[in-house]
């Protein structure tokens, strides 16, 4: 009882605080504060992530062997995907899966509103599953993380939808420079990724929220980068032919990764128990660890080593690890690491675990670039390109093809190894990357989900509102329904009651049957003679077509258009719900469109 009478107190303080700020603080000037809050809050979220992930993995890989093949890998990815799916089934209670899809989805359908769960439970999940071994990254679980936690803080103060989904944009962005230490990637990754748009009213909360999560993980961390990497080799000019070979290479490497995940995703919705699931992904995920120790969790050590340029290190807990003076098998066990990483992160999110594809696709594009210059070393073809500098560009290829965000890519890639002096190479192949995999895929991997169902909100203003509006929001059920039998002294008098000026037919069972438009009947409406020999079946006509209720906003616009309607009916499998007219189609539009645009 005490307990309640404290909460409805501070409840109630709460309010009289919220009611105080608006009348006195306006959303815009707020907004500048929150940021900053929120550039705390998730700068200490991802700092706590890596904390938990390191001190799990450290425990369990610590007395493992370098020199043999280590059994364990069998067992801790299962054992991590297991844990992880009992806290998700048990105490989350939700699909927390592929966090930054979600967060995409939330923005685009939920006016950017995320439950209070969020703020922990994919900080929880996924620094288990990666520090038990899971092939996936943190990256997407903390952008999940400090997007829940922006738009959490935004709706405890009332705000609107547009200024919500500004901080969930905050969020997203201070957990990518918080776990990367890269302020600039964290803006652009909410701009290009998330599609916020570049206003004034969202760059400077963006810049905000991106310094100051950076800068707690300065503070908890160091002044250092991300990986370690010494610019020894110079990039010469003379090697841009082959900047741009790896561009196009790394864009069909992107197109590979994304094409085999949606297969894989494919694969794992096909099993419906989740018993299966874990049996399925597990097996796949511990043989592929077993194999290739480096599919071991982010896989940083490895990127670590190879921007040393060392390859040897690659095979280190592997059963091959006799085979490190062989270069040949270093190329072909690099490649098939390269092949594979993809169906370890697939299994291990389709088992049950919880993480992204961000740092898989950072770990297979320093492969990638590392194989490409190695290959190039070692063919006797006179060519000498550093393998350290092609992996670092390589990062930056693949993830900007992943990722559809070749400016996040160049900047994320410079601001966590201190690789500044290849900007030039870098541009180069982040962007050739990106046009090759465009020709293929329109949109990204975490994009692609909700656009192949019409839900994807974009930095297209048209396209964004038609995403924004809701086909349910829009039914008009003032259109009076008549049925085939009823007679036209019938039909007069509903025409007599009602306002409108045109009517559906159903049946019994409220199938649509086809629609009355008054103009169709006014030559006969005043003619008594006819009112008993005609009925509704006699002069009905079918309308140019009908619009699912489950169809996008896009779709019904496209339908409009061709058919040159004002008035369509909605329909439910047949069964008749209402009429949507082009014109309040078009009013709703244009007020979406004022209050989304304002800044």
């Amino acid at each position: 009882m005490a307990y309640k009478e404290t909460h409805n107190r501070f409840t109630r303080a709460w309010m009289r605080f919220v009611g105080w700020r608006e009348r006195h603080i306006s959303e815009s000037r707020f907004l500048y504060l929150l940021a900053l809050i929120v550039g705390i809050a998730c700068g200490i979220a991802a700092h706590i992530l890596k904390y938990l992930i390191h001190l799990i993995s450290g425990v369990l890989t610590s007395h493992l062997s370098n020199t043999t093949g280590n059994y364990m890998y069998l067992i801790y990815p299962v054992v991590g995907v297991l844990i992880v799916t009992l806290f998700v089934k048990y105490v989350v209670k939700d699909n927390i899966s592929h966090g930054v899809t979600r967060v995409l989805y939330a923005i685009s359908q939920h006016k950017s509103r995320l439950k209070t769960k969020n703020c922990y439970a994919s900080l929880v999940a996924s620094s288990i599953t990666i520090g038990f071994g899971g092939s996936v990254g943190a990256e997407g679980p903390i952008v999940f993380t400090g997007a829940a936690i922006g738009s959490n803080i935004g709706q405890a103060f009332r705000l609107s939808p547009k200024i919500l989904m500004i901080l969930v944009g905050c969020g997203a962005a201070a957990g990518i420079a918080g776990i990367f230490r890269a302020p600039i990637a964290g803006m652009l990754f909410t701009l290009e990724v998330l599609m916020i748009d570049f206003t004034g009213a969202t760059v400077m909360p963006l810049l905000i929220s991106s310094i100051t999560g950076a800068t707690v993980a300065y503070i908890f961390e160091g002044y250092g980068n991300e990986f370690f990497f010494a610019q020894s080799e110079p990039f010469f000019t003379s090697k841009i032919p082959y900047a741009i070979l790896l561009g196009i290479v790394s864009g069909f490497v992107s197109l590979y990764f994304t094409k085999m995940m949606f297969a894989m995703e494919s694969l794992f919705r096909k099993i419906n128990r989740t018993a299966w699931k874990i049996l399925f992904g597990g097996i796949v995920l511990a043989g592929l660890i077993f194999v290739f120790p480096p599919l071991y969790g982010e896989g940083y050590d490895a990127i670590n080593h190879l921007l040393e340029g060392d390859a040897a290190t690659i095979l280190d807990g592997s059963l091959f690890y006799v085979d490190r003076n062989s270069m040949w098998f270093i190329a072909i066990y690099i490649g098939l690491i390269i092949l594979t990483k993809v169906f370890a992160t697939s299994a291990t999110n389709g088992a049950g675990g919880v993480g992204g594809t961000f740092a898989p696709s950072l770990f297979v594009g320093a492969m990638t670039g590392f194989l490409f210059a190695y290959i190039l070393n070692n063919l006797d073809l006179g060519i000498e390109i550093s393998n350290k500098n092609f992996a670092l560009m390589g990062m930056a290829g693949v993830m900007s093809g992943v990722m559809h965000a070749p400016l996040m890519a160049i900047f994320l890639t410079a601001e966590m190894t201190g690789g500044y002096e290849l900007f030039l190479p870098l541009l180069i192949v982040s962007t050739l990357s990106y046009m090759t995999i465009k020709i293929f895929l329109p949109y990204s991997i975490y994009s692609m989900r909700l656009a192949q169902k019409g839900e994807l909100m974009t930095n297209e203003k048209d396209q964004a509102v038609l995403t924004l509006l809701k086909i349910d929001n829009l039914i008009e059920r003032d259109c009076t329904p008549v049925y085939p039998e009823m007679s036209l002294k019938e039909m007069v008098d509903v025409i007599a009651e009602s306002h409108r000026n045109i009517f559906p037919v159903i049946d019994n069972d409220g199938m649509m049957k086809g629609i009355v438009l008054l103009d169709d009947i006014r030559n006969i409406m005043f003619r008594p003679d006819l009112y008993r020999k005609m009925t509704v079946s006699r002069f009905m006509s079918m309308p140019p077509a009908k619009i699912e209720i489950t169809e996008s906003m896009e779709k019904v616009m496209r339908t409009f258009d061709n058919t040159n309607a004002w008035n369509l009916p909605v329909v439910d499998k047949g069964r008749y719900i209402g009429m949507v007219s082009k014109s309040k189609i078009f009013n709703s539009y244009r007020r979406v469109l004022r209050h989304y645009s304002d800044d």
